[in-house]
C-alpha cells in the first residue's frame, strides 16, 4: 500500500479536503466484519443527531486527471464522521471503509434486485452475508460506487439458485 497516499487539509470553514495518490477503483478490500461494525457505528452516530463536516476527497484519475467528490449530504458527513472516528479517513484503509459503506447504502437504495440480501429492523440491518462479503472485496468503480450488474452477478455465483437476484 502507498505510505502518505492521503493529504488531508482542513478549511477556516471547517470543510475536509483530502488529496489521495490514487483511483477509487485501487482503494483496498476491507473486511465483512469491519464493514457491518462500520455500519452499525454510522446508523448510531446519525441517530445521536450529530453531523460531521463537508468532506471533499480529490482523487487521481487516469492519467493524472483529477476525480472530484464532495461528501456534503447530511446523513453521509455523519457516516463519515463515525467512520473517521473508528477506522481514520485519512488512511487508505479507512477512506476505503467508508467509500465501501457509502457504496453499498447507495447501491441497496437504486437496485430493487437487491431486496431479499437485507433487512433493516429497529435494531440496525441484517446483511446476507455474501452481500456483506462481496461489497467488502469487490472493487468500487471510478465513481466510488459498486457495479450493481457486477454485483448482481458476483452474488448470482456465490448464493444457492433459491436465492438468486431475479
Amino acid at each position: 500500500m502507498l505510505e502518505n497516499a492521503i493529504t488531508l487539509a482542513a478549511a477556516d470553514d471547517g470543510s475536509l479536503s483530502y488529496a489521495i495518490a490514487l483511483s477509487p477503483t485501487d482503494l483496498p478490500a476491507v473486511t465483512p466484519t469491519a464493514l457491518l461494525g462500520a455500519w452499525d457505528a454510522a446508523r448510531a452516530h446519525a441517530q445521536s443527531g450529530q453531523w460531521g463536516p463537508v468532506r471533499r476527497l480529490l482523487f487521481r484519475g487516469p492519467e493524472g486527471a483529477a476525480i472530484v467528490f464532495a461528501i456534503a449530504d447530511r446523513d453521509a458527513r455523519s457516516w463519515a464522521e463515525a467512520v473517521d472516528r473508528r477506522a481514520d479517513l485519512a488512511t487508505l484503509p479507512g477512506l476505503a471503509l467508508c467509500l465501501r459503506l457509502l457504496a453499498l447504502v447507495e447501491v441497496m437504495g437504486r437496485s430493487a434486485w437487491m431486496a431479499g440480501l437485507f433487512r433493516v429492523t429497529a435494531d440496525g440491518v441484517e446483511l446476507h452475508p455474501s452481500l456483506l462479503r462481496a461489497a467488502a472485496a469487490m472493487p468500487l468503480d471510478a465513481g466510488a460506487r459498486f457495479d450493481a450488474e457486477a454485483l448482481r452477478g458476483l452474488l448470482s455465483r456465490a448464493l444457492p439458485a433459491s436465492r438468486v437476484p431475479a
